[in-house]
């Protein structure tokens, strides 16, 4: 057994093309287990410029928001926010590259390590995550989190989805800032053995 360092930092120009692969070389079946579209995505090209873009946008005009999910300091994953309302609100969206890491408790704690880049850069108020009902994994790990589960109801969740039930979870900056002062939460690197 050895230690495994968990960490996370925002996207670099480096990332951009391991994001593009990502969307367009994982299984198309992971991606409808998700509640994706694939007649919806963005070409390369399409994905590199609105990437790119995010990256020379200041937080208070951003569109999105990428955070790098690392493991032993490689990258394995990412967690972003759009829809984003600065000062106000963002939808927040899990993604683990490849498929030996999904199941493994990994995305509780990126998304842990995730949040505060999200409250203190974006000043939300709210942060919210309407994953696929379907998708057992992410509303899993929603309410291990804390989020308060909101609804269930059916739309159009994103631009790369298809119509689906939803299920709406959300975490409040009172809840999230309680959650850190006791210490549930704990926002440096994390060791974990593998």
């Amino acid at each position: 057994m050895h230690k495994s360092i968990l960490s996370v930092r925002e996207i670099t120009a480096h990332d951009i093309p391991h994001i593009a692969d990502y969307w367009l070389q994982t299984d198309p079946e992971y991606f409808c287990s998700m509640g994706c579209d694939l007649t919806k995505f963005p070409s390369r090209s399409e994905w590199i410029d609105m990437l790119n873009e995010q990256l020379k946008t200041e937080y208070e005009h951003k569109k999105s928001y990428c955070i790098i999910w690392l493991l032993n300091d490689v990258a394995i994953g990412h967690c972003n926010v759009n829809q984003i309302t600065y000062a106000e609100k963002a939808n927040m969206h899990l993604h683990l590259w490849n498929q030996e890491y999904r199941k493994s408790g990994f995305g509780r704690i990126f998304v842990k390590l995730s949040l505060p880049y999200f409250f203190k850069n974006l000043k939300l108020t709210n942060l919210i995550c309407e994953p696929y009902s379907l998708n057992p994994a992410p509303n899993k790990t929603l309410a291990k989190l804390g989020f308060e589960f909101i609804k269930t109801y059916r739309c159009i969740p994103g631009s790369l989805n298809f119509e689906q039930e939803v299920n709406q979870w959300q975490l409040s900056y009172e809840k999230f800032q309680k959650l850190f002062n006791s210490g549930e939460m704990k926002f440096d690197n994390v060791h974990k053995d593998l």
